[in-house]
C-alpha cells in the first residue's frame, strides 16, 4: 500500500509559478501509479506552459501505452513530449527556447521505477535520506570533475544552468532508476526551489517528524519560503505501507 500528498508554490520571489506536479494512486495505462513534477523554464509564460504540456503529454502517452515495461512506457512518452514541445517552439516565437525538466516515479509492488531529465530530484528517505537522481547541470557536472565540492555548489552562480531538459534539443537522453523499497520508506519528488533552499538533512528530519503526511508537505515548502523561496516550491511525497490496516490507521 501507499499514500501520497503534494503541494506547489509560487515563492516569494517569482511572478509565476513554472512547476507542474500530477499524481494518482490509480492506474495510468499499464502502470499502476504516476508521480510527476516538472520545473519548466522559458520567456514570459513559456516556462509554465512548457511544464504542463510535457506532464499532460507524458500523462497521455502512458495511459495510451501497450507497452509492459515502466521504463519502456516512460521513456517513449517523454520522448513524445519532447518532440511536441519542439513543434510548438517552433511554431510559435513567443515559446522559443522553452523547456522544463521532469522526474517520473511509479511502485510497482515493493519497486520504484524512475526516469529523470534535467535537476528536479528524487529522493527515498528510510534510516537516511538518499538522492536517486543525478543532476543534469553545469554545476553538478564541475562537482562529479572534482573542480568543486559539494557545499560550493549549493550556491554556485551557475547552479540553475542545466545540462538537459525537455524541449531544449531534438533529441532526449532519459536516466532510469529501478530500485527496491523496504516497508515504511518515503519517496520524495520535488523542484529545486525545495532543495536549493532547504538542505537534505533538514528535508529528512521535517519528514520523519511523526506529523501527519500533509503537515510535513507543507512544512518542507514553508520552510524554503521562509528560507528565502527565491524560486517555485513543488513537493510530492510517497509514503509505503505495509497492509490496509497501517494505511487507515496511518491517517
Amino acid at each position: 500500500m501507499l499514500r501520497s500528498y503534494a503541494l506547489t508554490d509560487i515563492g516569494r520571489k517569482r511572478q509565476l509559478n513554472q512547476d507542474y506536479i500530477y499524481l494518482t494512486e490509480n492506474p495510468v495505462g499499464n502502470l499502476p501509479n504516476l508521480f510527476i513534477v516538472a520545473d519548466g523554464m522559458g520567456g514570459h509564460k513559456a516556462g509554465d506552459y512548457a511544464s504542463d504540456l510535457a506532464v499532460e503529454t507524458v500523462v497521455k502517452e502512458a495511459g495510451a501505452s501497450l507497452e509492459k515495461s515502466p521504463s519502456r512506457i516512460l521513456g517513449h512518452a517523454i520522448t513524445i513530449a519532447n518532440r511536441i514541445l519542439r513543434q510548438r517552439a517552433s511554431e510559435n516565437f513567443a515559446l522559443s527556447g522553452m523547456g522544463t525538466t521532469l522526474v517520473a516515479a511509479t511502485c510497482i509492488g515493493r519497486f520504484l521505477e524512475v526516469a529523470n531529465v534535467g535537476d528536479s530530484r528524487l529522493y527515498v528517505i528510510g534510516d537516511e535520506i538518499v538522492q536517486i537522481t543525478e543532476d543534469h547541470s553545469l554545476v553538478e557536472e564541475m562537482v562529479r570533475m572534482g573542480g568543486i565540492g559539494r557545499e560550493e555548489a549549493r550556491n554556485h552562480p551557475d547552479k540553475n544552468i542545466i545540462t538537459r531538459a525537455i524541449g531544449a534539443r531534438d533529441d532526449v537522453e532519459v536516466d532510469f532508476f529501478n530500485l527496491e523499497l523496504q516497508t515504511g520508506d518515503m519517496v520524495l519528488l520535488c523542484s529545486d526551489g525545495l532543495t536549493n533552499m532547504v538542505d537534505d538533512e533538514t528535508i529528512c528530519r521535517i519528514l520523519k517528524n511523526g506529523k501527519s503526511l500533509r503537515d510535513r508537505v507543507e512544512e518542507l515548502v514553508r520552510t524554503a519560503n521562509e528560507n528565502g523561496g527565491r524560486d517555485n516550491i513543488s513537493v510530492i511525497v510517497i509514503e509505503t505501507l505495509a497492509d490496509e490496516e497501517s494505511y487507515e490507521k496511518s491517517y
